[in-house]
């Protein structure tokens, strides 16, 4: 994203200097909170590395969350 565009809270994007997926949560400061889709520990991400997501990215990543999440059931 552009360093003027700075996702909105709620927003699903992919920060990709983790190569990590997650919704924005917070603007901290000159950072953006996320939390990953599916719940878990938050990071902050610079948002000029952050990119939106389509909505076909986002149904696959969420699906890849159910996914791992129904494998660790077993």
């Amino acid at each position: 994203m552009k360093d003027e565009a700075v996702p909105a809270i709620g927003e699903a994007v992919r920060d990709t200097s983790r190569d990590r997926v997650g919704r924005v949560t917070d603007h901290p400061g000159p950072y953006c909170r996320l939390r990953p889709l599916g719940g878990g520990r938050e990071w902050d991400a610079d948002p000029s590395h952050l990119r939106a997501m389509s909505q076909d990215e986002l149904l696959s990543a969420l699906l890849a969350e159910v996914n791992a999440r129904s494998r660790q059931g077993r």
